[in-house]
């Protein structure tokens, strides 16, 4: 059997893993799951798994995070996201395994014959640093899946207005009117959308600057966006943004 942990801050998406493994008995023997990067390095040093099922988005860090801390990476790891285009190309083009959320038994079924044959890992760090680099190039995502109490929710990033953080919950708010809400933090999308025009003008906001209709000067000022809704833009953030607003004006 594959000594198996599973690193990921959603406890339903892991206990959507777990079920799946539990499927594979003779495949699987999962040894623990953890929920922050600092918790799976952890558990990797006193584990010593085989195999680690690895969310790319893990509270306001990420899984890269997590494989930059190990020393020896001399374990395979399938990697789950919910990052559609661009990510998930580059997660193709570096020949690393990953499992799109939310995950497909077909496609876990897959995974387990590809891990069922000789498992190689001495290529594994080269096959990471292709990823970083892929990840690296300034494209945009078009596409995500937001994680919501009952599942998920599929969202164009176009039709994004603005995010609004609530304590530990950030609300997002599209052009259709819709609003979205999610226990993942709003450092957690400025990370995530910083190519696609969005822009933290205040701690508890992240703007789409393409719906930015109008800046009101001030203290720090205030936008006003496509759906009149008036957002105050903080003192320490108001040069640099009026410089991207101007930018793409």
């Amino acid at each position: 059997m594959i000594k198996t942990i599973i690193i990921d801050d959603e406890q339903h998406c892991t206990d959507v893993v777990l079920k799946l493994t539990s499927s594979y008995p003779d495949v699987f023997n999962v040894l623990g799951t953890f929920n922050t990067v600092e918790a799976g390095i952890e558990g990797t040093k006193f584990l010593q798994p085989e195999l680690v099922f690895l969310d790319v988005m893990i509270g306001n860090q990420t899984g890269f995070d997590y494989l930059k801390q190990i020393e020896h990476i001399n374990f395979n790891v399938i990697f789950t996201t919910a990052f559609e285009t661009y990510a998930v190309e580059a997660f193709r083009f570096s020949a690393l395994d990953y499992l799109l959320k939310p995950i497909d038994k077909d496609d876990f079924h897959a995974t387990v014959l590809k891990l069922q044959k000789v498992v190689e890992t001495s290529d594994l760090k080269n096959k990471i640093d292709v990823l970083f680099h892929n990840l690296k190039v300034k494209n945009a995502l078009k596409r995500i899946s937001i994680a919501t109490s009952d599942g998920y929710v599929f969202v164009e990033v176009s039709d994004i207005l603005y995010c609004n953080a609530d304590v530990n919950y950030t609300h997002i708010y599209t052009k259709h009117g819709e609003k979205i809400t999610t226990s993942k933090t709003l450092k957690t999308f400025d990370k995530l959308l910083s190519n696609n025009h969005f822009f933290r003008v205040h701690n508890s906001y992240l703007v789409n600057l393409n719906y930015v209709t109008k800046y009101t000067k001030g203290k720090g000022g205030y936008v006003t966006m496509q759906d009149n809704k008036n957002i105050d833009v903080s003192v320490r953030r108001k040069e640099e943004f009026i410089q991207r607003f101007i930018k793409i004006s």
